[in-house]
């Protein structure tokens, strides 16, 4: 039998002022096996949120893995999807991007679709809209990305070793919600300003300067329309920084926060500073503290040396893939 197995990371977004063109990945994943089984779909689901998603063909894997059977022209007889969710729904840190990455690249590898990194990218872009979460899911560290379809432009970026406390408070804010809150037209200067600032943030996490960073985040564009939507993320952000944060920005559309501190920096006063503000305000927290995650998508197949596809075993395709032991 040949089973394979995806690991994806968790990312956040926008960095500030990188809105829709910037994202890193950070080390807390979820998992995608699957393997061909006679006839029939079968969905198993543990870890995060299992008993609100779907175990039918409306399941976002499963719809990215059909993705990939449409386009190579070529799908098993049937499909068992074990998918173990490690990162947190409607979090601001790249669920869907993990879901649909992780079902791309397991189909892919399935069966035997030969498709690349950036084909799969521009799949998952499609999927999604946007790539500013996908892009980090499947390379690991900085991504920048620009544009969408045929103009879709990624360059990924070695981020310096860095910690990012992640607190989630309950709130529940969708990605539409969010979106919906912004304006329709923004100034020139505020315009203006978030280009340098994202331009100096991605230097300054490629660099590990944090001094730079320090000065560098910051955003007009997008979350100061959506902090308001969510209690007690100013006071969180303000006390993070009082207790040791660098910088501090909304993860995605949120309702996470993401503080920034040098790897070695302890942490513990910064998680009990957001838990603290969010509490203050009536919302519950959950903190997770991550390191940049540098590998991104991670593929692993079980099956005999003799099954094993032609590109599993050539150089190019280790170059292509993290593969695990």
């Amino acid at each position: 039998m040949k089973k394979i197995t995806v690991s994806v990371p968790a990312t956040t977004a926008n960095l500030g002022a990188g809105f829709d063109c910037m994202g890193l990945a950070l080390n807390l994943r979820s998992k995608v096996e699957v393997w061909e089984i006679p006839q029939g779909l079968e969905v198993e689901v543990e870890g995060e949120a299992a008993s609100q998603l779907p175990l039918d063909d409306s399941n976002l894997i499963v719809r990215a893995a059909e993705k990939v059977f449409e386009r190579v022209k070529r799908r098993p007889t049937g499909l068992h999807l074990h998918a173990i969710n490690g990162v947190p729904l409607a979090s601001g840190l790249g669920s869907s991007s993990a879901a649909i990455v992780g079902g791309l690249v397991a189909a892919n590898a399935l069966v035997d679709g030969r498709l690349t990194r950036t084909e799969l990218l521009q799949m998952a872009c499609d999927m999604e809209g946007h790539a500013d979460n996908a892009a980090p899911t499947l390379y690991g560290g900085l991504a920048l990305v620009s544009g969408t379809g045929q103009d879709l432009v990624t360059h990924s970026l070695t981020a310096a070793p860095i910690k990012v406390v992640i607190a989630l408070p309950s709130v529940r804010l969708s990605t539409a919600e969010a979106r919906a809150a912004l304006p329709k037209e923004i100034p020139l200067k505020n315009a203006v300003y978030n280009i340098g600032h994202a331009l100096l943030t991605a230097q300054a996490l490629a660099l590990g300067d944090f001094d730079l960073l320090r000065r560098a985040v910051g955003d007009r564009l997008h979350e100061p329309y959506r902090k308001p939507l969510i209690p007690g993320s100013a006071e969180a952000a303000a006390q993070a920084r009082q207790a040791g944060a660098v910088a501090v920005t909304l993860s995605g559309a949120g309702p996470s926060l993401a503080a920034f501190l040098p790897p070695a920096a302890p942490h513990e006063a910064v998680v009990a500073a957001m838990k603290t503000a969010f509490e203050a305000a009536g919302v519950g927290c959950r903190t997770f503290a991550l390191p940049v995650d540098s590998q991104g998508a991670k593929l692993k197949w079980r099956l005999d040396e003799a099954e094993q596809p032609v590109w599993a075993k050539t150089a190019p395709a280790r170059r292509e893939w993290v593969l695990e032991a």
